[in-house]
C-alpha cells in the first residue's frame, strides 16, 4: 500500500508529526505605490485582518504593506520557503534581512522570539507576486526552551536536481548526495535519526522521479499543490490534496498533464503531547499559561524596532543581519 490517508488542502494543510502546520500563501500582488504598499484600492477590506484574498491577495495584518506585523513564537520552529517576491524579516534579537527568489529562513522560536515578515511589493511598473510556504516544524521537550536562533539558506546555497524534465529543491534531508546546509542546532532536524526532509519537485509532462525510502516510523507526506495529474506508484492522488504515504518503500511520482508541482515533508514523530494556543507550542497547558505570563513579563527581549512591520528600501537586495552584527549578503 502507498497511500494511507488522503487530505484535501485547506487553509492550513493537515500535516503529520513532527510538523506542525503548513501553508502555502500565492498572493498576486499589483504593482507597489511609493511606500511599496498595494497601488490597488484597499476599500472593503478588513485591514489588520485580510484573509480573504479580494481580488486574488490579502494584506493579511497588513495595513500599508502585506503580510505580518511583530508577533510572539515560542516551543516550534518556521521554514519559510520564499518561491517569489519578498520577504522582509525584523525579530527581538536584533537580526533582519530580505530574502526570496528560492531562498529559505529557519527560525528556532525556542524559548520566545518576536518577529514580523512583511511583503514589500519593489516593482512600482509590474505585478508583484508573491508565493511561499510557511511550515512549522515542532520542538522536543528538552529543546523547547533554547536559545532563539535564526539561519538563512540562500537559494544558491540549496542543492537542486534537474534531469529528465525534474526539478527537485532539496530544502532539509538528502537526496544522495545532494545534502542542504545544516539546519539550527537545537532542531529536531539536526538529528540524524529524526530522518527530517523538505522537498519541492517540479514535474514536466510525462516526468517521474522515485524518492529514496525513508525509515521505518517515520511520517511522509506529499502535497500536490499545481498542474493535473499525478500518481504515486500506482495510485491517482487529486489536485489539490495530500496524502501521508508508507516510508520506508521507494516513492515513484508520476505526472500525466501539465507541469506538476509537489511539496513533501517528512520526519520521525516526537511523539509527546502537543498544547498549542496560537503562537505557542508546549507540552501542558500549564507551560502554555506560563508562557502567557513570560510574554507579559519580558516580551521575549522587547521589540528593537521603530515600526512594528519595518520594511527594507526598495533598492535593497538580499541579505541578512544576524543578532551579533555579523553580516550576509547573497546579492554580492
Amino acid at each position: 500500500m502507498t497511500i494511507l490517508e488522503r487530505v484535501p488542502l485547506g487553509f492550513p494543510w493537515k500535516t503529520w508529526d513532527p510538523f506542525l502546520f503548513c501553508v502555502h500563501h500565492l498572493d498576486r500582488y499589483p504593482e507597489g505605490d511609493a511606500r511599496m504598499a498595494p497601488k490597488a484600492s484597499l476599500a472593503g477590506r478588513r485591514l489588520g485582518m485580510d484573509f480573504d484574498g479580494k481580488d486574488g491577495w490579502s494584506m493579511y495584518h497588513g495595513e500599508v504593506v502585506p503580510g505580518f506585523p511583530a508577533h510572539p513564537h515560542r516551543g516550534f520552529e518556521t521554514v519559510t520557503i520564499a518561491r517569489r517576491g519578498y520577504i522582509d524579516h525584523a525579530d527581538s534579537l536584533g537580526a533582519t534581512a530580505r530574502f526570496g527568489h528560492g531562498d529559505v529562513q529557519w527560525v528556532t522560536a525556542g524559548s520566545g522570539i518576536v518577529h514580523s515578515e512583511m511583503f514589500p511589493l519593489v516593482r512600482e511598473d509590474a505585478p508583484n507576486p508573491t508565493e511561499l510556504f510557511q511550515i512549522w516544524l515542532n520542538l522536543p521537550r528538552a529543546s523547547k526552551m533554547v536559545a532563539p536562533h535564526f539561519t538563512m539558506l540562500w537559494s544558491e546555497q540549496i542543492p537542486r536536481l534537474a534531469e529528465d524534465g525534474v526539478d527537485v529543491a532539496v530544502v532539509a534531508g538528502a537526496i544522495g548526495e545532494h545534502r542542504p546546509p545544516s539546519p539550527p542546532p537545537d532542531s529536531w532536524a539536526a538529528r540524524e535519526d529524526a530522518d527530517v526532509a523538505i522537498f519541492t519537485l517540479k514535474l514536466a509532462p510525462g516526468a517521474s522521479f522515485t524518492l529514496p525510502p525513508a525509515r521505518p516510523g517515520t511520517n511522509r507526506a506529499v502535497y500536490f499543490f499545481g498542474g493535473e495529474s499525478l500518481r504515486l506508484g500506482d495510485e491517482a492522488l487529486a489536485l489539490g490534496s495530500g496524502a501521508r504515504v508508507t516510508p520506508d518503500e521507494a516513492l515513484t511520482l508520476s505526472n500525466g498533464g501539465a507541469e506538476a508541482e509537489v511539496l513533501v515533508l517528512q520526519g520521525r514523530p516526537i511523539g509527546e503531547p502537543v498544547v498549542q494556543h496560537g503562537p505557542f507550542v508546549m507540552n501542558s497547558k500549564q507551560e502554555i499559561q506560563q508562557t502567557f505570563l513570560d510574554y507579559q513579563r519580558t516580551r521575549f527581549g522587547g521589540w528593537p524596532w521603530d515600526d512594528d512591520a519595518p520594511v527594507h528600501p526598495r533598492e535593497r537586495g538580499r541579505f541578512a543581519i544576524h543578532a551579533d552584527g555579523s553580516e550576509e549578503h547573497a546579492d554580492g
